[in-house]
């Protein structure tokens, strides 16, 4: 959302008193102060939002003074996961710590670093003619950078996370109640992100409808089935520009690789790719270890661990393996263009990896061709012995990744190919048997 906001004018209020605030939110960069939202009259506000250190923090001012500061000191730095957290307000409590509760991914959480209680019947900013910022703060900064989903606000009652979400009996996971049994009051509202046309859209009832500010982009990564991105906290993201949700790469002058978020060591994956035409870029898989080995250049280059990557500047294929390294084959596939879009298949199963362009796959491959590998550069290790994930190099050059999400950047695939059974959209057909890497995907193997 980095730039982008959500924004509306507040009517009478049911409550200044009550209310609470949910959301779902996948934050993309980190360490830089964001907002999640204001409330303001203009000069004054209530804000909830990412402190500089990755904390949370909740703040009741006035024009001079704060009527109310709670900060924790947990981090919250995790880009590839989502988190759950709820606010609920009731400043008519008679115990302080009682009046601002916050709860992340269902527990309440202490306010531990900074506890600066509101006055009992403060009254806060949900008031009438003040604006209701999401992804900003009233000054044009700090902006949220991030995915959100299932975004609630409810005024006049004072909800427990546990009206938003609950403990799946399965997997222990925390997951969202996609229609939560609420009174969502006067200057409530509900906010699904389902409209591609009409992202600010209330489905709550009221008609509460949000004024969208800049390019917010639809995204079928959600808590309930949450999608690979590019490494935001990866060894060497410091050396990336990362945006669109870390869909979106550009490196300087200077070979850099990155790798995604998710890593598997069974089954049949798919992504898509795009490059900006100029200098060098690769895409690939790599095993993690390769990863954690810091590597300061490229795919082949140096570690002796498992990873491959194909050159879409010169079609090669590089590649190390666990006992050798700085190594590339000879032209194996085609070269691509700005224009052109590239598929990244591997099968760790039958430990073989398949790259397209453009729908059609190099060498005549065919990706369901199972232990024969038709048309496939094999994979010298043992596929299974390794997680794999995405990977990228690039040298003063720029990259778009489609992990199933549907865009490129900010454009939409032109008309989506055969899906894969557990969520994804491509440009291009999916492989039958594979899957886009996302935990549905996951779990189906």
């Amino acid at each position: 959302m980095a730039s982008t906001f959500l924004s509306r004018t507040l009517g009478t209020p049911t409550s200044s008193k009550i209310w609470t605030f949910s959301t779902w939110i996948k934050r993309s960069g980190i360490s830089s102060g964001q907002h999640i939202f204001s409330i303001d009259n203009g000069s004054a506000r209530d804000a909830f939002s990412f402190d500089s250190d990755d904390g949370l923090r909740l703040y009741f001012n006035s024009s001079t003074s704060p009527y109310a500061d709670l900060s924790t000191n947990r981090l919250l730095r995790d880009t590839s996961a989502f988190y759950n957290l709820v606010l609920t307000v009731d400043t008519t409590q008679a115990t302080a710590d009682d009046r601002v509760k916050l709860y992340i991914n269902g527990t309440q959480y202490t306010w531990d670093e900074t506890t600066i209680d509101p006055s009992q019947n403060y009254d806060t900013f949900n008031a009438s003619g003040n604006t209701f910022r999401i992804g900003r703060d009233r000054t044009a900064a700090a902006y949220l950078d991030g995915i959100l989903a299932h975004t609630h606000f409810i005024d006049g009652t004072a909800y427990p996370a546990s009206t938003f979400g609950e403990t799946d009996s399965t997997s222990g996971i925390w997951k969202p109640k996609t229609a939560p049994s609420v009174t969502y009051g006067n200057n409530g509202f509900f906010l699904k992100f389902e409209n591609s046309g009409a992202m600010g859209t209330d489905s709550s009832g009221n008609s509460n409808t949000f004024t969208v500010s800049g390019t917010l982009t639809q995204n079928v990564d959600t808590p309930s089935n949450n999608f690979n991105t590019l490494n935001g906290i990866g060894v060497r993201a410091s050396n990336f520009t990362l945006s669109n949700g870390n869909s979106s790469a550009t490196c300087g002058a200077d070979w850099e690789t990155l790798e995604g978020t998710l890593g598997v060591n069974k089954g049949k994956w798919y992504y898509e790719a795009k490059w900006n035409g100029s200098n060098y870029f690769m895409a690939g898989w790599t095993s993690t270890n390769f990863m954690s080995k810091v590597p300061t250049s490229y795919v082949g280059h140096t570690i002796t661990e498992p990873s491959y990557a194909l050159g879409l500047n010169d079609a090669k294929v590089y590649y190390s393996t666990s006992s050798s390294a700085t190594q590339d084959s000879a032209v194996w596939g085609n070269t691509l263009t700005s224009s052109d879009i590239l598929g990244c298949a591997i099968d760790i199963d039958n430990g073989k990896l398949y790259w397209s362009k453009n729908g059609v796959w190099m060498n005549s491959g065919d990706p369901t061709s199972g232990a024969t590998g038709t048309g496939a550069y094999s994979i010298t290790d043992t596929a299974t012995n390794y997680f794999w994930q995405p990977v990228m190099g690039c040298y003063n050059s720029a990259g778009n990744f489609n992990f199933g999400q549907g865009y490129f950047g900010t454009t939409a695939v032109a008309s989506a190919g055969t899906a894969p059974s557990e969520g994804g959209i491509f440009e291009y057909d999916c492989p039958s048997g594979y899957q886009a890497l996302c935990t549905k995907g996951i779990n189906s193997f």
